[in-house]
């Protein structure tokens, strides 16, 4: 692996925003890519994005900012994803510069519904990265405790430890705590799930149940997490590590989380529909139940998860989310 690798950042929203904030910390040049040539614009002018976390400045010097991806994409050795899983496909459509020999990395929680794989997975199949050149930076971690500069914990997973290490050593800071893992699997899947079983605490805070459901929700949760990725990849982790049990409970609990927020508004009464128009915001676990559906019914022979199950039936078979969750809670313990 060479020296002085470049990094490149694709997405400018909240997660892509922040994680372009930690890699400014420590590198001198540091490429963009955000769709909105209007955002561009204002950041050049302004030194913050004027969407997404605009308390933080940036040294635009640092920065080449750019609504071209081949650009970023061609004078990046390093490449960090953050776009929504839902666009991920739509997005690299656009490209014409390969990406083979480039080390990538997915900051993206959720399963890329075109090829219904997760966001390392796509990127092996359907573009040939080898596994070693494929990594993952997860939580537990929010974008808007990044911009406050909160003490957070990133966990950085690859099957090439010294490409975790690479990426670990660059994004921490005095407020930025690191760990690798070589579970890239795991890692990626407790990412997407986690967002689901967000969604089901916001529905149930939406209904009015109090911090003894919510506990006892996400205690089946994790439990429900851990079967679901055994299914997917066994091998041997600890699935109360900050990675799993950290990201899920700071997702479930956290104000900043937008799929708690998502799943209050249904809780609430509001329709998907409505609530995804007033959050204006892309809310992962919506995308995801539907994904871990279908995994678990063709691919992993329907392990036993009625949390996501739950969650199903009220985002995608319009079904009472009062009457689900009273049956769900016959099934948690």
């Amino acid at each position: 692996m060479k020296e002085n690798l470049r990094f490149g950042v694709i997405g400018g929203g909240s997660w892509g925003t922040a994680i372009v904030k930690m890699l400014s910390e420590n590198l001198d040049q540091l490429s963009w890519y955000m769709r909105s040539d209007s955002a561009i614009r204002h950041l050049q002018k302004e030194n913050h994005n004027p969407n997404y976390l605009s308390s933080v400045e940036f040294n635009v010097s640092k920065l080449h900012l750019s609504n071209d991806m081949n650009s970023v994409v061609a004078e990046s050795d390093v490449l960090v994803f953050a776009i929504p899983s839902a666009f991920l496909e739509a997005e690299l459509q656009q490209l014409s510069t390969s990406l083979k020999d480039k080390i990538i990395f997915s900051a993206i929680k959720g399963i890329v519904p075109e090829s219904g794989l997760i966001v390392g997975e796509h990127f092996h199949d359907e573009y040939q990265i080898p596994f070693e050149n494929i990594g993952v930076l997860t939580g537990p971690c929010h974008a808007e405790e990044v911009a406050l500069e909160r003490l957070s914990y990133l966990t950085i997973a690859c099957a090439d430890a010294s490409k975790a290490e690479l990426v670990a050593n660059t994004l921490q800071s005095h407020y930025i705590r690191t760990k690798i893992s070589d579970d890239i699997i795991g890692t990626e899947y407790a990412a997407m799930l986690k967002n689901i079983y967000a969604i089901a605490a916001g529905i149930a805070h939406g209904l009015g149940y109090g911090d003894n459901f919510q506990s006892v929700l996400m205690s089946n949760a994790i439990r429900e997490m851990k079967r679901f990725i055994d299914k997917v990849y066994k091998m041997k982790r600890n699935i109360n590590n900050s990675a799993y049990l950290g990201d899920l409970l700071v997702t479930g609990y956290s104000v900043f989380s937008r799929n708690r927020m998502f799943g209050n508004m249904i809780g609430k009464g509001y329709t998907v529909k409505s609530a995804m128009m007033e959050m204006n915001m892309v809310a992962e676990g919506y995308y995801a139940t539907k994904s871990a559906h279908l995994i678990n019914q063709n691919r992993i022979k329907k392990t036993k998860t009625p949390i996501i199950n739950a969650v199903y039936q009220i985002l995608y078979e319009n079904k009472n989310p009062k009457k689900v969750f009273r049956k769900l809670t016959e099934k948690l313990n």
